[in-house]
């Protein structure tokens, strides 16, 4: 049986930054990536559970891990705290993968940190992968992050000056760093002033101890909800991962709220420094999050059929069928279907179960990645005027594979209907996007990127149709359709990072 790691003392030495891998220009190259890197979307973030005063803890967080496994399929781990004392266990791949009834036997104790990961800054190694650990004078600590710091660079290089060494590439053991050399006494003083440095968007779960906090940037970029099991409490990033736990709802963490949950008692302490507007992820509710998930109060599948009725009232067209571009699309392609009368039909059916593959696909195989992933049902195709919804479009690569699947199998017509307005600018919050060369809403305008696709006809829903649809929550962050951030991107107008997009995913 594999023993858990032990907690790592900091530090070690760093690993430098890798630059982003370039994509693919050309056909035929060889494809031996996770199925979520065989299509042009941006890749999830991450996602974080904390448990509180519940037996086996550790199983929990794999359960609620295994619920929030679409927000990152890179990596996961999970640290069990029993008596103040860390155990660790994590690994690349997908969540059931890294842990076995072993592994998470031994990950004892009544408290517990989770996290399921796609790289947004650092390397993707396994020293990055999280929880980040480490044994301080407090005691062990866990740190799990979603999220992305604007500051990171600058608060690296101002770490490294004072003599910080580091040993992984995220910009989560920043963190870390900070709390550990803060001059405050107590835990809590310390971890508020550690937070106080920050910018940009996290979502946190950490432990010191038998103690858990749960923080949210003032902004509120990233989902956190609180939960209650029994006489324990749960921090998940969407609430699926409560409804897998049998764990009641009790309400979302607010913005800049700081939590403690230690004893079966959850504390509020100071609130961090309030701003000017709350602005969660509208993206969230356009592709990231679960359908069954509620985001800030919102019901995620709700808001997706909102967005699609609104698409139809923005751009009807005549058609025979809708069809939507599995899975996240499913709720926006009902909400047109439902506004405009035209019948929703299966037409394209999504693999679950490709995994890897070492198969080197032809030069003159362009549509490898999207067949592997893809599958049109020509019973509902052939001979029909076909309206396709997806929730976005970024590279355009798969859409154009898809577009020459669908003819392929007999649709008469295609007509593309994308249930968000032209993705033109990066995301520097915690989403791993393409830099904004690559971005086709930012090079090309939407007559010419239907000719790109070979459709019939395109509309992207409008960023006024889309917020109007979503009206009464909160105001959003729409920074990757508007380019306006609301954060302040310190390492952009430092020269540390490119404006261009994150300089290390």
């Amino acid at each position: 049986m594999a023993k858990p790691q032990p907690l790592p003392v900091l530090p070690h030495l760093p690993e430098p930054p890798r630059p982003p891998e370039a994509e693919p220009s050309e056909p035929g190259t060889p494809v031996d990536v996770l199925a979520d890197r065989l299509d042009d979307r941006p890749r999830e973030e991450c996602g974080v559970v904390g448990i509180s005063g519940v037996e086996n803890a550790a199983e929990l967080a794999f359960l609620a891990l295994y619920a929030l496994q679409h927000r990152g399929q890179e990596a996961a781990g999970i640290v069990g705290v029993d008596n103040g004392l860390g155990r660790v266990h994590k690994g690349q791949g997908l969540v059931s993968e890294v842990f076995d009834a072993d592994k998470l036997r031994a990950l004892r104790g009544d408290t517990a940190v989770g996290h399921v990961r796609y790289s947004t800054a650092g390397a993707s190694n396994i020293e990055n992968v999280q929880p980040i650990t480490a044994r301080y004078s407090k005691g062990d600590l866990a740190l799990a992050h979603n999220g992305n710091l604007t500051n990171q660079f600058d608060l690296r290089n101002r770490l490294v000056d004072e003599g910080a060494i580091f040993r992984t590439s995220s910009d989560s053991e920043i963190l870390v760093h900070l709390i550990a050399k803060s001059r405050h006494e107590t835990v809590d003083a310390q971890i508020d002033d550690a937070l106080t440095h920050l910018e940009g968007a996290y979502s946190l779960v950490l432990s010191v101890g038998d103690a858990l906090y749960a923080v949210r940037d003032p902004r509120g970029f990233r989902p956190l909800v609180l939960g209650r099991k029994g006489d324990g409490h749960v921090v998940v990033s969407e609430t699926c991962a409560l409804d897998i736990l049998g764990a009641e709802y009790v309400r979302d963490v607010e913005p800049g709220e700081v939590l403690k949950i230690q004893d079966g008692r959850v504390r509020k302490l100071r609130s961090l420094p309030p701003v000017a507007q709350r602005s969660p992820c509208i993206f969230e509710l356009v592709y990231f999050a679960r359908p069954d998930s509620r985001i800030d109060g919102r019901s995620v599948d709700r808001s997706r059929r909102a967005f699609g009725r609104q698409l139809a009232r923005e751009h009807p067209v005549e058609a025979d069928c809708v069809v939507s571009v599995p899975d996240s699309a499913n709720s926006a392609a009902l909400g047109y279907s439902e506004e405009s009368g035209i019948p929703f039909e299966l037409g394209l059916l999504r693999n679950h179960y490709v995994g890897r593959t070492f198969i080197q696909p032809s030069q003159a195989d362009r549509d490898f990645g999207a067949r592997m992933k893809y599958n049109p049902v020509r019973e509902v195709l052939d001979g029909q005027r076909v309206v396709v919804v997806d929730d976005s479009l970024v590279r355009g690569t798969t859409s154009m594979s898809l577009v020459r699947m669908l003819r392929q199998a007999g649709a008469r017509e295609v007509h593309l209907r994308i249930g968000s307005p032209p993705v033109k600018s990066p995301c520097f919050y915690g989403i791993d996007m393409p830099t904004k060369g690559e971005l086709i809403g930012a090079r090309l305008e939407v007559p010419r990127i239907a000719e790109r696709l070979g459709v019939d006809s395109l509309g992207y829903l409008s960023l006024e149709g889309m917020q109007n649809a979503v009206a009464e929550g909160k105001p959003f962050c729409n920074a990757c359709f508007s380019g306006n951030y609301p954060a302040p991107l310190v390492d952009v107008d430092r020269g540390l990072a490119s404006p261009d997009g994150p300089a290390v995913c």
